[in-house]
C-alpha cells in the first residue's frame, strides 16, 4: 500500500523521509512541491534525486479528493463536490473578491451536531476527514484556479477581478475558512495537522489571521485549539439565550453559553485577532426581534467580538424562511447603535447552493453512529 503525502505536514514528512532513508531536508522538497506547485507526479519534482524519485514513484503518492462535479455562480462563486469515496462527497467552495480569494473547506463527510437549519445537519454523519482530503481540498482549489485564469474560460463577474492577482501566484487562495460541511473541532487531530499546511511558509504560507476555524461550541477542543494552533476564530452562536439556542445548535445543551464565552475569552489571550467573530443567521421570526438583539448586546458585553449576520439560505426542507431586509437592518442597528461591529453577509453561489449553510455535499449516513454521536454530545 502506498502512503499519502498530503496527510502528512513538515514534522510527519520528515519522520517519514527519515523512515524511508532520506535526509530531512528532502522534507521541505516535498513540501513545495506538493503544496507550493501543487504537483502530484514525483518525476516532475527536477530536484529530487532520481533515485529518490523512482524510490517514491513506488512507495508513496499525492492522492488528493477527486472532483465529481464543478459548478460557477453567476457572481464567480465556484463550487466543487469531491468524492471521498464508498459514494460520499463533500463540498468546497471558492468565493473571489477584488482583494482576497477565500476558500471555504468541509472537515467531516456530513455533521452529528445537527443544528436545526443546516443543511450539512439534515444529512446525518459518516465520518471525519482525513489530513490528506482537508489539506487537498486547498491543494485542488490552487491548482483549478490557476490553470482556469490563465485562459479566462471560468473565472467571470467579481472572479474577473480577482483573476490579475491569481494568475502570476502559486498561492491562488489567500483565505481558508473551515466553514464547510461539518464541526471541525469534532476532527481536531486531522484539522490541526491540516493548519499546520496551511501556515507554512513551505506549504501554503498563509497568515494565522487569514485562517479561520468555525465551531458550534466544542469548549475542549477550543481550549486545545489555543494552546496548538492558534487561528482566527468564528463561533456560530445563532441565539441569545439558552432556551432558544438549546433548540437551534443542540450541542448548547452541554456547553451553554456562559461557558462558551469563558472559553472564547480564554481563546482570545493567544488568537492572531483581538476579537472572537459571531455568526448569527437570521430566522424569521424565531431569533431576529429587537429584543433578541437586546439581550445579545447584554450577553457579550465583556466579550470582544464583532457580529457576521447571516440572511438564512433556504434549502429543501429545513421549516424556516429568510428574515426580512427590515428586520435584519432594524437587528443590526440595535447592535451597531450598542458599540458593537456588525456585518451582514452577502450571500454568494446561492444559485449552485453554495451559499452559507446550503453545503450538503453526498453523506451516506451512519444513522446509528449519528444518533450516538449527537446523544454523547448533548449528554
Amino acid at each position: 500500500m502506498t502512503t499519502n503525502l498530503l496527510d502528512f505536514n513538515a514534522k510527519q514528512l520528515t519522520d517519514y523521509c527519515a523512515e524511508i532513508g532520506e535526509k530531512p531536508f528532502r522534507a521541505k522538497q516535498l513540501l513545495r512541491w506538493i503544496h507550493q506547485f501543487g504537483k502530484a507526479d514525483f518525476f516532475e519534482m527536477s530536484d529530487l534525486a532520481k533515485g529518490l524519485r523512482d524510490k517514491l514513484s513506488v512507495i508513496a503518492e499525492i492522492e488528493p479528493p477527486k472532483v465529481m462535479s464543478d459548478y460557477v455562480a453567476a457572481d464567480g462563486t465556484r463550487k466543487w463536490l469531491l468524492s471521498v469515496g464508498s459514494g460520499n462527497g463533500i463540498e468546497s467552495v471558492f468565493i473571489p473578491e477584488a482583494n482576497r480569494g477565500t476558500l471555504c473547506v468541509s472537515s467531516q463527510v456530513g455533521c452529528a451536531l445537527a443544528c436545526s437549519f443546516c443543511s450539512t445537519g439534515k444529512q446525518g454523519f459518516n465520518r471525519n476527514l482525513t489530513v490528506a482530503e482537508i489539506i487537498g481540498q486547498l491543494w485542488w482549489a490552487n491548482n483549478a484556479l490557476k490553470a482556469t485564469s490563465a485562459d479566462g474560460t471560468i473565472l467571470n463577474d467579481g472572479a474577473q477581478i480577482y483573476q490579475s492577482q491569481v494568475a502570476d501566484k502559486n498561492r491562488a487562495v489567500s483565505n481558508v475558512v473551515m466553514m464547510g460541511m461539518g464541526e471541525p473541532l469534532s476532527n481536531f487531530e486531522n484539522v490541526v495537522t491540516a493548519l499546520d499546511l496551511m501556515l507554512d511558509d513551505n506549504a501554503y504560507g498563509l497568515s494565522r489571521r487569514k485562517v479561520t476555524v468555525s465551531t458550534s461550541g466544542l469548549i475542549p477542543a477550543l481550549d486545545r485549539l489555543r494552546e496548538r494552533c492558534p487561528v482566527a476564530l468564528a463561533v456560530s452562536l445563532h441565539a441569545p439565550n439558552d432556551a432558544l439556542r438549546d433548540q437551534l445548535v443542540p450541542i448548547n445543551k452541554k456547553y451553554p453559553i456562559k461557558e462558551l464565552l469563558a472559553a472564547c475569552r480564554r481563546y482570545l489571550t493567544a488568537a492572531p485577532r483581538d476579537f472572537v467573530t459571531f455568526e448569527y443567521v437570521m430566522l424569521d421570526e424565531v431569533n431576529d426581534s429587537v429584543e433578541h438583539a437586546r439581550e445579545l448586546v447584554e450577553l457579550v458585553r465583556d466579550t470582544p467580538c464583532k457580529f457576521n449576520l447571516i440572511p438564512f439560505n433556504s434549502f429543501p426542507g429545513s421549516g424556516y424562511q429568510r428574515s426580512s431586509t427590515e428586520a435584519i437592518r432594524i437587528f443590526r442597528d440595535v447592535l451597531i447603535q450598542a458599540g458593537l461591529i456588525v456585518t451582514v453577509r452577502k450571500t454568494r453561489g446561492d444559485d449552485i447552493a453554495a451559499a452559507c449553510g446550503q453545503l450538503a455535499g453526498q453523506v451516506l449516513d451512519k444513522t446509528r453512529r449519528t444518533k450516538q454521536l449527537m446523544a454523547e454530545a448533548v449528554k
